[in-house]
């Protein structure tokens, strides 16, 4: 099989990265593949901000709206199911445009992952229920004693990441540590890497709008249509807007409260994105209202041309 070659467009939350893919695929002929961790989830359209009916329809989009809530998809297993893709898009001719802001799934495909087991899940449901009982700080003491070197690198509030790190301990015997060094080598691969970037002060704002935009969208119906068919703890209420509307409908909070706490977790994951990406040199990065360049440096990539690099 011949070498894959496909364009990561990255970004924080809201940046504007479908937008550009749409065009990018229509103008180079390409196809966008979500990598979104919680774009695959076909429960929360709305919620999770995918892609509309019209922007779908505008070049073909793939693996979005797929996975039930109560479903996990590990970094390496979409790394594998994007892998597939690339090379069938590639088989028909087509760019692929990998489109997201979940860096860890990025990593894992271009630069390689570990394949770690999967952990059990009843340890991942208890540990997630101490996590919001008694706060992601005390798991991440608790990380320091059997993961010193992984708990040092991550914020003691960054529940996700210490679940994660001590489910595996306790599902494996082994810490998150000990599976990285296992790390395979990079995919062998031709890849551009594209960055929509603006500043933490700018973006704020309108991630306040887009959020409005979404409960006016149903987001809030949303999240109840599920919350009836699906248990209150599936792991794909874990995603930011999901968890705060789930608070709102279990009363655990009235509507301005949820409305707020959203807005702040992602302008907090926004901020997470934007240092993620920032430590990659291989991102060429644009502001949003410099974007019209971005097709033809991809069509001179394509060709080879040196002023793509």
């Amino acid at each position: 099989m011949s070498r894959p070659r496909f364009v990561c467009l990255v970004g924080p939350t809201g940046a504007g990265k479908s937008a550009l893919a749409i065009r990018l695929a229509q103008e180079c002929g390409g196809a966008v593949v979500n990598a979104d961790s919680r774009q695959v989830y076909k429960a929360f359209p709305i919620i999770t901000a995918q892609p509309s009916h019209e922007e779908q329809a505008a070049c073909p989009h793939r693996l979005y709206t797929f996975l039930d809530t109560r479903r996990k998809l590990s970094a390496g297993t979409w790394a594998d199911m994007a892998l597939a893709e690339i090379n069938r898009l590639s088989g028909e001719g087509l760019l692929p445009l990998l489109v997201g802001g979940t860096g860890l799934y990025l990593r894992a495909l271009a630069d390689g992952i570990t394949a770690i087991p999967p952990v059990d899940e009843g340890i991942s449901q208890r540990l997630q229920g101490e996590c919001a009982k008694n706060g992601p700080e005390a798991l991440h003491a608790r990380l320091l004693e059997k993961d010193p070197a992984y708990a040092a690198r991550i914020h003691p509030r960054d529940s996700q990441r210490v679940v994660r790190a001590l489910e595996v301990f306790e599902s494996t015997g082994k810490t998150f540590s000990w599976w990285h060094s296992q790390t395979p080598p990079p995919l062998n691969a031709d890849i551009l890497w594209l960055g929509v970037k603006i500043s933490l002060a700018d973006l704020t704002p309108f991630l306040a709008g887009r959020i409005d935009r979404m409960l006016e969208a149903g987001a809030l119906a949303e999240a109840r249509a599920e919350l009836e068919r699906c248990p209150e703890d599936a792991p794909g209420w874990s995603g930011i807007g999901c968890r705060e509307l789930r608070a709102w409908l279990l009363g655990d909070c009235g509507a301005a409260a949820a409305r707020e706490l959203w807005i702040k977790n992602t302008r907090a994951y926004a901020k997470r994105q934007l240092t993620w990406f920032n430590a990659d040199p291989r991102i060429r990065w644009f502001a949003p209202h410099a974007l019209d360049g971005v097709p033809a440096l991809v069509q001179n990539w394509l060709a080879g041309k040196d002023d793509a690099k």
